[in-house]
């Protein structure tokens, strides 16, 4: 039998009247990949960054190896061999990547007041190629790599202590299948070391496979645990929901009819870099499915199509001719965007939920343009909260208070509450849980029953597959095939094209 490396006894964590974690207990054996499952603000971020020591318990006892553990900082965690990778940007920007590898543990490389920063870079690039990290290099500035590079880097920080115990909370959602096998390696090394990890997903496939352990938590409690010969997807969704999920996943019809008018269109555009000569058009009504791998140019032409990044030629053009030059246009023009950069793009983190669910509507409810009344702002703000079932304190608490996918369902509705007509989504669905994503394919697909408009950026082929009236897909930046809804469309035909 495995000997457990940590246990957790009757742990609670309440955040003002929201009880996050409810007398939880967790077991974590030795050669384990435990994978943590449960709907958005389930408890899962919660227990791991306890036990990560990002934050205290309320109550509750831990103990490690044996030992009773109580880390009080990241660092002290570190100390004793357990390291998370964390579901938001875990990396300063202002700094290099070897700074950012090291960040307080600079001992090594320091005496009196110098720092031996040829040394800390030429260790740097080790780590970074040790788990397989070669388009990196120690010396860059953070701030200048995408974000998946960024996620990469916090996977090498994690690994590089050599831990015991490796937490990984929805990292795979921002990487591409490229970073995807780094991580995975670094967890079957884990595993054939006796060592253990720890995984937080809503992708149940992964989970299925990755994971020989699963842990199911609701509402701050402990649902079950289920071993490997146990797993059973419909049995794990119950869990997880309380109830069983009926119903399609995807939409179920297959009516390619859309409306003849064309309310945007994109001519010849090209970008800075990746998208070059792209054209497309968005009819009224229509889910536009865009996709390939994330480094074939679909971010990017989301950003081009908002206005946020400029086009190096061609121009994005709305159905009454208005070009689209930049995000004011756009959001004046009843466009909206929802990034995949959730937390530096889609949502101002140091203020209000609410604050966050007006911001696109501003324009409208102020009176004379001047004068805006904070009952119409909590008026579309409760309406908001209550049809994305985001869960809060109240509309008052601050965005960061959310877990990962409360905030994407607040980047998401944002946007139901000024009137938008075109709908740019990219990854909407990234870390949002089942019975939620079930419940937001069911929303986007009747309001382009109601005649608004989707571009849906995903790197889920599925989920294109699932929801799009018609599906372009991009390779280095070009278009390379083009698809209508069907019964019979696959992965596969797409993929012959993307790769």
């Amino acid at each position: 039998m495995s000997e457990t490396i940590l246990t957790v006894k009757g742990m609670n964590k309440s955040f003002g009247p929201t009880r996050a974690l409810s007398n939880v207990d967790f077991e974590l054996k030795r050669g384990e990949v435990h994978g943590l499952i449960g709907e958005n603000g389930s408890g899962k971020s919660t227990l791991t960054s306890i036990i990560a020591g990002i934050q205290p318990a309320d109550s509750g006892e831990m103990r490690y190896k044996g030992n009773l553990y109580d880390p009080g900082s990241v660092v002290k965690a570190m100390g004793e061999g357990i390291a998370m990778i964390v579901q938001e940007m875990g990396t300063a920007g202002s700094i290099s990547v070897a700074e950012n590898l090291f960040m307080g543990n600079l001992s090594g490389f320091s005496k009196a007041s110098f720092v031996n920063k040829k040394a800390m870079m030429e260790t740097a690039g080790k780590a970074l190629e040790a788990v397989g990290i070669r388009d990196i290099k120690a010396q860059m500035m953070t701030g200048s790599l995408d974000p998946e590079s960024r996620k990469k880097v916090e996977i090498a920080k994690a690994m590089m202590i050599d831990p015991e115990v490796l937490i990984v909370d929805e990292t795979t959602t921002a990487l591409s299948q490229d970073g995807r096998e780094i991580l995975y390696s670094c967890i079957d090394k884990m595993r054939s070391e006796n060592k253990a990890v720890i995984m937080i997903s809503h992708d149940l496939d992964e989970i299925m496979e990755i994971c020989s352990v699963v842990t199911v938590l609701r509402d701050g409690n402990i649902i079950g645990t289920l071993q490997k010969e146990e797993f059973d997807t419909e049995k794990i969704k119950t869990m997880m929901v309380g109830r069983e999920i009926r119903g399609d996943l995807y939409r179920s019809d297959f009516d390619r009819r859309v409306s003849d008018e064309v309310v945007l269109s994109a001519r010849d555009i090209s970008g800075a870099w990746q998208i070059s000569d792209v054209s497309l058009e968005l009819h009224k009504g229509e889910i536009l499915g865009i996709g390939g791998i994330a480094s074939g140019g679909i971010h990017e032409l989301g950003r081009l199509l908002f206005g946020i990044d400029k086009t190096a030629l061609g121009t994005v053009v709305l159905g009454d001719g208005t070009k689209v030059s930049n995000p004011r246009v756009a959001v004046k023009h009843k466009m909206g965007y929802v990034s995949k950069n959730r937390d530096e793009e889609s949502l101002m983190l140091d203020t209000t939920i609410k604050n966050n669910l007006v911001l696109p509507a501003l324009s409208r409810i102020a009176k004379g343009g001047i004068f805006i009344y904070g009952g119409s702002e909590k008026e579309i703000a409760s309406k908001i909260i209550e049809e994305m079932s985001v869960k809060c304190q109240s509309q008052d608490a601050p965005i960061r208070s959310l877990s990962g996918g409360n905030k994407q369902k607040v980047s998401f509705g944002k946007w139901l509450g000024c009137g938008t007509e075109i709908l740019i989504l990219d990854c909407p669905t990234r870390g949002i849980d089942i019975g939620v994503k079930q419940a937001m394919y069911q929303m986007i697909y009747q309001l382009k029953k109601e005649g608004i408009s989707f571009i849906l950026i995903s790197e889920e082929l599925q989920e294109l597959i699932g929801m799009s009236d018609r599906i372009l897909i991009l390779k280095d930046g070009r278009i390379t095939g083009e698809y209508e809804r069907s019964p019979e469309l696959n992965e596969h035909d797409l993929v012959k094209v993307m790769v």
